[in-house]
């Protein structure tokens, strides 16, 4: 009684049998869509219930892993055939008959046997090589999507912007330059802060008469697993938004959709302004195979819907317009329900994914790696520079040098792109782009609307098109309103295609303790942990700016050549710190680096040699080298300070390599100290000095350890705001109390 799946599959055999099918809601004639479209069209539909209602008889026999399917949302194949293969498609996770669709205008495609590879979980997957159920294929320009909710409309935005950008700036990207975006998703999506922020800015892009060739694919089934979208939300939520053209489609008729999305094509394509098309229809079998639909709503409720099936509604237009009779369609229902039970018994002998070193190996995989271009002239650069020339021979301090490091790669690196909150004309709030847009253009340096989620999200569809961006987070604590942005979508993109796809980017993020004038969780945040859990990326902090320049260029090269995401966490307190000891030493200002230095990956810097050793990075280092010289006058200890640099990748072999024959260590820590890097630390120096001792090796790291970390407590404003953090003072109290312990 309760098998919704094979209640669906009876009665659309024996309705179309006695031809007893639904009124169609609205009446269109063919148009240009042929017999033959048609028929092909239905065909998609087909296959796309079929293969749903296969994935549920195999999940009895636990040899499938994913039920969410597409059942009701079938007619988003008309979606797939308005438009080109081309046309790069961000999709909703009920996007089969979509993929179905798109896969047959590629000729040699195998769109059943893929997707039921997905669903076993198999390893000989295409796209993900069996790690998720997602719907993708580079050859048909769909990156790859798991059950997410909204969070690739951000992305969807930044790649249709990427676009005329690669037309201005004479780029030769991966997307044709007069290609557009599609992005589909759900009405109950449509209300995740993602999906706001993301039509917002594409309506602010286009309402400045910017070119913004995307389309919005709203699929509005009229609920959120049990949550109802209240009626008309869609439409009265998103038909008057300024920039963006309306358009509305009856989901459960092919005909209308298809002649619909043909619209919005023409429109986008030749327009190049984005549009918004909202495709109703409805939802069949619950939000996925553990969904118990009779528990929030009625029979009668499901019943009606289910009389409503899109399939039901084609078989009637097939036979309204004499294309194919009841026993046609029949015989294309059976005959393809033969084939999927025909390639599911082929895909059941293949083997799934099994051991972790198999599973983590695409998770930096990159098959579309670059060559680093040449390093540019010294005349080109000195004409860039102009006056400021001269003085990258003097000592600066980070901000300068940052600035400086900037210019050099964005003239090395035509295809990087330089955005976020005030970077252009202001130069950022500490001047870090002072210049930039100047030299390079409003086309490579431009404001981004004040949202995080547009700006990271931004740069991941930006990346798609061949760019290298290098968006800038304003405070540290800005990026918690879009850190899945990169845990969600940036970091699991080679993840999920096996490196075909990746997300070059070096995002740059003023952060972290000690800030003058600002405090509060916002300006002054001194946590790092968000980052630290998300495998694959590069997380660089440098503490002066020298070392600044030379991670940067390493973090832009990685990115370039490597495809990966780099984290580039820039000390507010040092940006504009001169001085080390006493002031007007200008003892931390710095040379600007040659063009050709770069930094290494986990690469580790040592100051003076000694038996005690204080490990730290960002402020703690200059902080530690202001205690070790208190340390050495007035109390004769010497100490070896440690700067780490690279959280990761963190070179642990390394560490213990400079901690050898020392006795004892501090790890001093400006961010919090649960869940702190110096916690990290500690564990992994106390589980090497276990391994030996079981191995029954000699011992020479320091088993005396303490760690000096900020207290678990959010930064104040005012006189107050260091009270909590490592300083001078305590660096050298806390060395004296560990030299105590013998």
């Amino acid at each position: 009684m309760f098998n919704r799946a094979e209640i669906i599959h009876q009665n659309f055999q024996k309705k179309v049998a006695s031809e007893k099918l639904p009124l169609p809601r609205i009446q269109r004639d063919l148009g240009a869509l042929t017999p033959e479209d048609f028929i092909d069209l239905f065909e998609t539909q087909v296959m796309s219930r079929l293969l749903d209602l296969r994935a549920r008889e195999l999940k009895k026999d636990n040899l499938c892993y994913y039920t969410i399917g597409s059942s009701g949302h079938e007619g988003n194949a008309a979606f797939a055939k308005a438009f080109r293969v081309s046309d790069m498609a961000f999709l909703h996770y009920r996007s089969g008959a979509f993929y179905i669709q798109r896969a047959k205008q590629k000729s040699g495609s195998t769109p059943l046997y893929d997707m039921l590879l997905s669903f076993m979980a198999s390893k000989d997957d295409p796209i993900s090589g069996g790690r998720h159920k997602v719907i993708g294929s580079k050859e048909l320009y769909i990156p790859p999507q798991t059950s997410t909710i909204s969070s690739h409309l951000p992305k969807a935005v930044g790649a249709a912007l990427s676009i005329p950008k690669s037309q201005d700036l004479n780029h030769e990207g991966e997307l044709p330059r007069d290609s557009v975006i599609l992005c589909s998703f759900g009405d109950a999506s449509a209300n995740h802060s993602t999906a706001v922020g993301a039509i917002n800015s594409a309506s602010w892009v286009s309402y400045q008469n910017l070119r913004l060739p995307l389309v919005f694919f709203c699929e509005d089934n009229g609920i959120g697993i049990s949550v109802k979208t209240p009626n008309d939300w869609i439409r009265q939520n998103f038909s008057t938004r300024p920039g963006i053209k309306y358009f509305e489609c009856d989901g459960l008729n092919l005909i209308d959709v298809y002649h619909t999305c043909q619209q919005a094509e023409h429109y986008v394509r030749l327009r190049r302004k984005p549009a918004f098309i909202r495709m109703k229809t409805v939802r069949l079998m619950g939000h996925a195979g553990s969904d118990v639909e009779s528990n929030y709503h009625s029979m009668n409720h499901i019943q009606e819907t289910e009389s409503n099936d899109p399939l039901l509604h084609s078989a009637r237009l097939l036979m309204d317009h004499s294309i194919l009779s009841s026993s046609d369609i029949l015989d294309i229902y059976r005959n393809t329900e033969d084939r999927i039970k025909h390639v599911s018994n082929e895909v059941i002998s293949k083997k799934p994914l099994q051991k972790i070193e198999d599973v983590a190996a695409s998770i930096t995989a990159c098959t579309t790696c670059k060559p680093k271009p040449p390093v540019v002239s010294q005349e080109k650069r000195q004409a860039l520079f102009e006056k400021e020339w001269p003085k990258l021979e003097s000592p600066a301090h980070m901000a300068k040098l940052i600035n400086w490091g900037l210019n050099d790669i964005m003239l090395q690196y035509p295809n990087t792109l330089v955005f976020g909150e005030d970077v252009a004309e202001k130069g950022g709030v500490y001047h870090v782009t002072d210049n930039l847009k100047k030299r390079f253009r409003s086309k490579r340096v431009f404001n981004s609307p004040l949202d995080e989620q547009t700006i990271l999200g931004g740069a991941i569809g930006l990346a798609h098109n061949g760019f290298l961006p290098i968006p800038e987070i304003q405070f540290l604590a800005y990026v918690h309103n879009a850190e899945d942005q990169i845990r969600g979508e940036a970091a699991t993109l080679a993840f999920f295609s096996k490196g075909q796809y990746t997300n070059p980017m070096v995002i740059r993020i003023a952060g972290l303790a000690y800030q003058k004038g600002f405090g509060g969780h916002f300006h002054n945040d001194n946590s790092i942990a968000v980052f630290r859990d998300i495998p694959g990326i590069h997380i660089a902090i440098p503490s002066n700016g020298a070392d600044a320049v030379r991670m940067l260029r390493t973090c832009v090269r990685e990115a370039h050549e490597n495809g990966r995401v780099c984290v580039f966490i820039e000390p507010i307190a040092l940006y504009m710190t001169r001085d080390l000891h006493e002031e007007g030493d200008k003892e931390w200002t710095k040379p600007y680096p040659a063009i050709e230095e770069e930094s290494e990956l986990g690469e580790i810097s040592c100051h003076g040699k000694a038996d005690i050793a204080i490990v730290t990075y960002g402020t703690g280092t200059y902080l530690s080298l202001q205690a070790q010289k208190v340390l050495k006058e007035k109390h004769k200890i010497n100490t070896e300070v440690i700067d780490l640099k690279w959280i990761s990748p963190f070179n642990s072999k390394l560490l213990f390599e400079k901690l050898e024959g020392k006795s004892h260590m501090l790890f001093v820590e400006e961010c919090r100290k649960t869940g702190s890097f110096g916690e990290a630390v500690l564990s992994e120096l106390l589980q090497e000095i276990s391994r030996r001792e079981k191995a029954g090796q000699k011992i020479n790291l320091p088993k005396i350890n303490d760690l000096l970390a900020a207290a678990d407590c959010f930064i104040p404003l005012g006189p107050a705001a260091t009270a909590g953090l490592p300083s001078r003072e305590s660096i050298v109290e806390s060395t004296i109390e560990m030299v105590k312990t013998k």
